[in-house]
């Protein structure tokens, strides 16, 4: 009796041995994020960093939260650095560039096939772009101006997730995940519309432009490409307020800018157009031997599909 006690045992003790072996075997398995899923979002950061191909008011600062209740929710941050002008009327050379930094925070699913696990990534993007023109002249105050467009940006990345799941990872996915890096380069051009109408009691600025730079990867194993297409119409209305400072009048401003995405940018936040509407005043320092002739303090309301915003701005003319 006591014999077949002990061989029943030893055949349970061998069989949860087993069993215990293959459930450990199973939760061993390495998780892995689908390969598919990060050349998405490497494609959707390379978008991102083609809002900053070229100047715009519109969306040169964006801070939008991740969405609650998701699994693959994503928060966001884009700031632009960005101008242009003519060197002169009798040499219409014209010239822009802009510096852009931009944070992505999305959120990968991995599978071992039997569990999921959330993980958090950040991506942080550093552009710098440039313009080189020419102004010809159309009609009284008002230029056509082409515009050869040129930027290159570096993008970083770093998993966030615990030490012990770092630990499992695996396969090319991972590797460019975890502290990988991806350069990126544009290349297209821009058609503007410049009207310049400038008089004592009011000065009126309208600019219309079409751009379309196309961004590629390089330098990384995942290869993306993005298309940076766009129209915008900007306005500013500056008349002076009846004060003086600086020995200068003080302006008032008005500024109108709306862009419409046709790109890859188009509905990748949510929204395929942006609008925005600012005022503000404007010191006159002209006066003064100092690089900086006026400068501009602008508070505006932005608003389109599914976004609304507030931002203060700080403009300088040289």
């Amino acid at each position: 009796m006591a014999t077949t006690v002990l061989k029943q045992i030893c055949r349970f003790g061998l069989v949860s041995t087993l069993c215990m072996g293959a459930a450990h075997a199973q939760l061993l398995r390495a998780y892995r994020v689908e390969t598919t899923d990060v050349g998405k979002r490497a494609n959707s950061m390379l978008a991102l960093m083609s809002f900053s191909a070229v100047p715009d008011l519109t969306s040169s600062n964006l801070s939008m939260g991740a969405s609650s209740g998701s699994a693959q929710s994503s928060s966001l941050v884009m700031s632009q650095l960005a101008g242009g002008d003519s060197i002169s009327k009798t040499f219409p050379l014209y010239l822009e560039g802009g510096i852009a930094y931009s944070r992505y925070d999305p959120t990968f699913v991995a599978s071992n096939g039997i569990d999921k696990r959330d993980v958090p990534l950040k991506w942080t993007s550093v552009s710098g772009s440039g313009g080189i023109g020419w102004d010809f002249k159309i009609a009284e105050n008002l230029k056509l101006r082409p515009i050869f467009n040129f930027m290159l940006g570096e993008i970083a990345s770093d998993i966030t997730a615990a030490s012990w799941f770092v630990e499992h990872k695996t396969g090319s996915d991972f590797d460019f995940l975890q502290d990988g890096h991806m350069s990126a380069y544009g290349l297209g051009g821009s058609l503007m519309l410049d009207y310049e109408d400038y008089k004592p009691d009011r000065e009126i600025d309208v600019e219309w432009r079409y751009s379309n730079v196309q961004l590629h990867s390089f330098n990384s194993p995942i290869k993306s490409t993005a298309s940076g297409e766009s129209t915008s119409l900007w306005a500013r209305w500056r008349a002076p307020t009846g004060l003086t400072a600086l020995d200068r009048p003080v302006r008032y401003v008005l500024e109108f800018a709306h862009t419409t995405y046709l790109g890859d940018q188009g509905g990748l936040l949510g929204f395929n157009q942006l609008t925005s509407l600012g005022t503000g005043l404007e010191l006159d320092s002209s006066k003064y031997n100092v690089i900086v002739t006026r400068t501009r303090l602008v508070f505006r309301y932005c608003f389109g599909q599914n976004v609304r915003g507030t931002s203060v701005g700080l403009a300088v003319s040289f």
